[in-house]
């Protein structure tokens, strides 16, 4: 059994995260909010915000094996609407936090001997999309800081890994996905004509916290419909 972090545990990807390794591994789950369903999930729960602190970090074990950080942004305006504070905001979300984390458990990743570090991006950074300035460049940053972390950190024994989704049936896109034309437009967008679900990257970041992914680190993995490579 691997003593696993979540970080955004509370809603959406993070939360079918938590579901998945459920009764596989001893899992602590950091939220702004703790919710009935992850209280349920077993997980020890710390109620915290990580753009302002880290203080969970102390009640953790000595031993960490995996560390998945979940919280994302969906900041989209035209580039002309965007001010200092909205880039800001996605950069401290998106990247800051994240190094903030990582810096505070890195001790603990090293004790394991074989710790993997899953991040999210997202298809924009590679696609270019409109309206997307300011999650992009946020979560560019983190895919730079994934592949600097791996070759950093292999020394030690520690896989670091990106997921980048496009859009996902989640609570933080409820506003793009409010109606059924909506969804229906977002999916033909897509070459599989679907939508995400927060499922299917729950069982891709299982996978890279696993063993069977251990000839991986580095890697940017698109989990987004074809929408990254294909054209249909």
């Amino acid at each position: 059994m691997k003593t696993i972090l979540v970080i955004g545990a509370g809603r959406g990807i993070g939360l079918d995260v938590v579901k998945r390794l459920s009764g596989e591994h001893q899992l602590f789950a950091v939220s702004r909010t703790i919710t009935p369903e992850l209280q349920a999930s077993g997980a020890t729960c710390f109620e915290e915000d990580v753009n302002v602190s880290c203080n969970f970090v102390s009640q953790l074990p000595d031993m960490l094996h995996g560390l998945v950080y979940c919280p994302g942004s969906i900041t989209l305006k035209p580039f002309a609407r965007l001010n200092e504070n909205d880039f800001l905001k996605d950069l401290h979300q998106n990247v800051l936090s994240a190094i903030k984390v990582v810096q505070a458990v890195l001790p603990q990743l090293k004790k394991s001997g074989s710790a993997s570090i899953v991040f999210y991006s997202t298809v924009a950074v590679k696609m270019g999309m409109p309206f997307h300035a300011s999650v992009a460049l946020s979560k560019g940053a983190l895919e730079g800081l994934t592949k600097s972390l791996a070759a950093e950190l292999a020394a030690n024994s520690i896989r670091v890994n990106a997921i980048a989704p496009s859009l996902t049936d989640t609570s933080l896109a409820s506003g793009l996905l409010s109606s059924d034309e909506k969804r229906e437009a977002a999916a033909k967008r897509h070459p599989l004509n679907k939508i995400g679900k927060p499922e299917h990257l729950a069982a891709l970041t299982a996978f890279l916290l696993d063993e069977q992914s251990e000839f991986m680190t580095g890697q940017i993995i698109g989990a987004d419909g074809g929408l990254g490579n294909v054209r249909v």
